[in-house]
């Protein structure tokens, strides 16, 4: 499931650059190792007034160009997520003027991809006005990974590869040998999801409902489904304070389950998320690097690396060769 070995550095004739943005340069590094590449040099400031500035230090000209930076805050390099995405709009309009043959961005974090609709009135669509944006400062492509919903994809008139890290954690548990697990859907929207996920590991499927009365605060009601006396695995593609996770843990322990597990793409972890991990039962909450962590995360927390599925695409865009055989045809999950 997915590609287990490096695809290796690009052969086609075109030049491949890789430049890395400040919201994930540990994650640039890691696919610039697979890739077999060396990131190139730019520099990333910000000004005392707070204004971002970006220049590249050698040319680019004629280069396809791919610029690393998931649209997210990252405390070592003190930038915020709008920061992010104003130093990527940047970095984009500098590539466009000096004359790159194409400019790829990847962001396997899309911020503003939870606001894909109105739900109440005189709401912006952030994610379509985040994609428009990309489009007219020059953007040709976007690679991202596990959006919230797939319908984002819809307000780019330009190519969206659309990756998951969905094999890479369905493997790291298939590999624990669970011969009782059962893959808990912490809502009804991502029974689509974890039906896959549950399918490709062996396992059961259950369901959680609940209700959310408020933004970013949510109430589980009850599991639909067999738990008692198995191991829950609850998969999501996001989390963000973790009050909502946390509460899916407790309701599935409450209906009997004799340990719960996490997994999700995106390790936002804002607000309260690592005091509410830290205090909940889970054994491990199983994430990826699409986001850095700020120091402090639990004991529990294991991130594993989606580098290498993010390597090999990008190599698959510049050979001009399949994207989807990484994934074997199932990185459209929705």
């Amino acid at each position: 499931m997915g590609a287990s070995e490096p695809d290796g550095a690009p052969t086609s004739d075109k030049r491949l650059m890789l430049f890395s943005g400040r919201a994930n340069p540990e994650l640039a590094k890691l696919i610039a190792a697979h890739l077999g590449v060396e990131l190139g040099a730019v520099t990333l400031k910000t000004f005392s007034a707070g204004e971002a500035y970006c220049r590249y230090d050698e040319s680019i000209r004629g280069a396809n160009v791919f610029i690393v930076q998931p649209t997210c805050g990252n405390p070592v390099t003190g930038i915020s997520t709008n920061d992010a995405l104003v130093e990527l709009l940047l970095m984009v309009d500098a590539a466009v003027g000096a004359s790159a043959y194409s400019v790829n961005v990847v962001m396997p974090w899309f911020a503003y991809s939870r606001q894909d609709k109105r739900s109440a009135l005189r709401e912006p669509i952030s994610a379509r006005m985040v994609a428009h944006v990309l489009e007219v400062t020059g953007i040709d492509r976007v690679l991202t990974m596990d959006l919230h919903a797939g319908q984002v994809q819809g307000f780019f008139t330009k190519p969206v590869d659309h990756m998951t890290a969905l094999f890479t954690l369905s493997q790291y548990f298939a590999d624990k040998n669970f011969d009782d697990l059962v893959v808990v859907s912490p809502d009804v929207g991502r029974v689509k999801l974890n039906q896959k996920f549950a399918n490709w590991i062996g396992a059961d499927l259950a369901v959680l409902t609940k209700q959310r009365p408020a933004q970013q605060v949510a109430e589980v009601g009850y599991v639909i489904g067999d738990v008692e006396g198995k191991t829950a695995l609850i998969v999501d593609d996001i989390i963000d304070t973790a009050g909502t996770l946390c509460a899916a843990g407790q309701t599935v322990l409450d209906h009997g389950a004799k340990a719960v597990y996490a997994a999700a793409t995106h390790p936002v972890l804002s607000g309260k998320a690592y005091d509410n991990l830290a205090a909940a039962a889970f054994e491990e909450v199983v994430v990826t690097d699409t986001i850095p962590l700020r120091a402090g995360a639990p004991d529990n927390v294991v991130v594993l690396s989606c580098s290498l599925l993010l390597a090999n695409t990008i190599n698959r865009i510049v050979t001009d060769t399949s994207v989807s055989e990484v994934f074997r045809g199932e990185n459209q999950l929705f």
